[in-house]
């Protein structure tokens, strides 16, 4: 069952973490969009939420199990369909890229989740994973924290290296990896790689 409790009953909460954390959710925006695919492609947000994603980086399609989040996404103009990662309710071939932001946390299974995302792309499509890593800073404050977190309480954690391993048994080709969220740093600043940045995007080839 996808880990949705917390997102029925705190929607509003998640919204307000946005306003908050503005420099981290621009830092995290700034990420994705150097490694979303250029010109006239058709993506899908697997978890769009309430679209604090999919709409500032032109997302119009997306799948949510919470009731409550995709009200909101939906109020945005943004069409989404009811489901889960492990069976994503769209045919074969039909995006340029799936996007998936924190997505993975919440999964009942990870490589059944980027199969399905596999499955539904366009041969050279592409998915990005965007993700807290657990061998950050960050990531471990999260993790000896998530008791005390109405959204991390049920949450799964991956290192980098887990998610690049999980994207290669699913059958994902070459892959590009950003990261932002540096610790002391107050620029937003986008590396490539990993590492260094709390928050890491990684984008891997249907090939």
């Amino acid at each position: 069952m996808p880990k949705i409790d917390a997102f029925e009953t705190y929607s509003d909460a998640y919204d307000d973490w946005f306003e908050k954390n503005r420099l981290a959710y621009e830092a995290e925006l700034k990420a994705v969009r150097q490694l979303l695919p250029a010109g006239d492609v058709r993506g899908m947000e697997v978890g769009i939420g309430s679209g604090k994603f999919a709409v500032p980086l032109g997302i119009k399609v997306g799948v949510e199990p919470s009731k409550q989040m995709a009200v909101k996404a939906e109020k945005l103009g943004l069409e989404v369909h009811s489901g889960v990662a492990e069976e994503l309710p769209f045919p074969a071939d039909q995006f340029d890229f799936v996007l998936m932001v924190t997505t993975i946390c919440f999964v009942d299974d990870v490589v059944q989740s980027f199969q399905e995302a596999l499955r539904v792309l366009v041969p050279g499509g592409c998915i990005l994973v965007g993700f807290v890593d657990m061998e950050s800073d960050l990531g471990q404050k999260y993790l000896q924290n998530r008791h005390k977190s109405k959204f991390y309480k049920e949450a799964t954690f991956f290192s980098t290296q887990e998610v690049l391993d999980h994207l290669k048994i699913a059958g994902f080709g070459a892959t590009e990896v950003k990261q932002t969220l540096i610790l002391g740093d107050t620029e937003n600043t986008v590396l490539d790689g990993f590492g260094a940045g709390a928050f890491v995007v990684i984008k891997a080839i249907k090939g």
